[in-house]
């Protein structure tokens, strides 16, 4: 007799695949792991500032004791950075997690929720995970479609994912179109605004997104320190949201998501004003080489407003999985983006100016013989 643990919508979810680690790459191909390139993961290429390396030093001498649960200090800049009260925002291992327990929060089993086609992948994981029923609507140029994701509205639905910029595709959607949209969302279904890529936005594109979370109690804005603020390895996130959401996603959250290095990191990093703008610079500069390569190859790639260019590297389905393998057994790590239902699709992750370069000499020699 066989048994099958755990409900059915558990047993039905594909595990996250994250990009390859350097590490991995250099065992299963026989290479040095100081001569690999890793575009894979949308990291910032620049590292961790040195202000939260100096942060998590001082923290260290309080590691035998458990993290302030509440975070207090963190929230305080937070607070103070978005002009909120500390208790609208809430902390999350990583943003992922502020969009896992948003879905714990606000939808019940067998009650729906919506989000794009070509969007972040944690979506559909954190729909799966509740028992919820996924409403997946069609892309348009790669992008949202934000009438149709109304139109797709049901009395059940109880949440809407919303990427800007969108992972993985890049593509972005103007202010005043968003804001239009949440005037017409039911105030009985919470918008997720995730906005793990705003910091690379260029000035003209910005929009103020903390002041509609004071105009709609509906509404919840993820951010991250994982990419331009330069810490993915201790991943913090963050939500600010009204109190009326934030107490259900605290009575949700792990009393201790964040540890105590990550929120020293994180506070010298939200202050770290020369590093994320070093960052978008070094972002800027590196997109314009790369698209300008994809130009002269003739490739197809998605304009992008995040630190990664989506990239059309053949015309048959076996075309992503071919030109990454050839990728790998040159040490150049990218993101293949099959499992979006883009098989002939690389996603690269903008580098320092010597990771570009490398990763371009290699895609034209696995061009040409993969």
């Amino acid at each position: 007799m066989t048994t099958s643990f755990g409900p059915s919508y558990v047993r039905a979810i594909a595990p996250y695949i994250a990009g390859k680690p350097i590490s991995e790459v250099a065992r299963e191909f026989g290479l040095d792991e100081a001569t690999i390139v890793k575009l894979a993961s949308n990291e910032n290429p620049l590292g961790m500032p040195e202000s939260a390396q100096r942060a998590m030093a001082q923290a260290a001498s309080e590691l035998g004791r458990y993290p302030d649960a509440n975070a207090f200090e963190l929230k305080a800049a937070l607070s103070e950075r978005y002009g909120v009260p500390a208790e609208w925002v809430t902390l999350g291992n990583g943003s992922n997690d502020i969009l896992e327990i948003a879905a714990h929060a606000f939808v019940e089993k067998g009650q729906s929720i919506v989000y794009a086609q070509y969007s972040f992948a944690v979506y559909a994981l954190a729909t799966q995970g509740v028992g919820a029923n996924a409403i997946v609507v069609p892309a348009v140029k790669y992008g949202h479609d934000l009438d149709a994701m109304l139109a797709a509205i049901t009395d059940d639905t109880r949440l809407i994912f919303v990427a800007n910029p969108n992972n993985p595709t890049g593509t972005f959607i103007e202010g005043a179109k968003l804001e239009a949209f949440l005037d017409k969302v039911p105030r009985n279904v919470v918008v997720v605004l995730d906005e793990a890529y705003t910091e690379y936005l260029p000035e003209e594109k910005r929009y103020d997104s903390i002041a509609w979370v004071r105009r709609y109690p509906n509404l919840l804005v993820s951010r991250t320190f994982s990419k331009a603020f330069g810490l993915a390895g201790l991943r913090v996130g963050f939500a600010i949201a009204q109190p009326e959401l934030t107490d259900l996603l605290n009575r949700l959250r792990q009393p201790f998501n964040v540890n105590t290095l990550a929120q020293a990191a994180a506070i010298a990093a939200l202050n770290d004003k020369a590093f994320l703008e070093k960052s978008a610079a070094l972002n800027a500069q590196g997109y314009r080489l790369l698209t300008e390569a994809f130009d002269k190859l003739g490739l197809e790639y998605v304009p992008s407003d995040g630190n990664f260019v989506l990239v059309r590297v053949g015309n048959d389905d076996t075309a992503g999985n071919r030109v990454n393998l050839a990728l790998l057994k040159q040490g150049v790590i990218v993101r293949p983006v099959g499992n979006y239902g883009l098989p002939q699709w690389l996603r690269i992750t903008i580098g320092l100016p010597e990771e570009n370069e490398a990763f371009l000499a290699a895609l034209e020699k696995s061009l040409a013989t993969a």
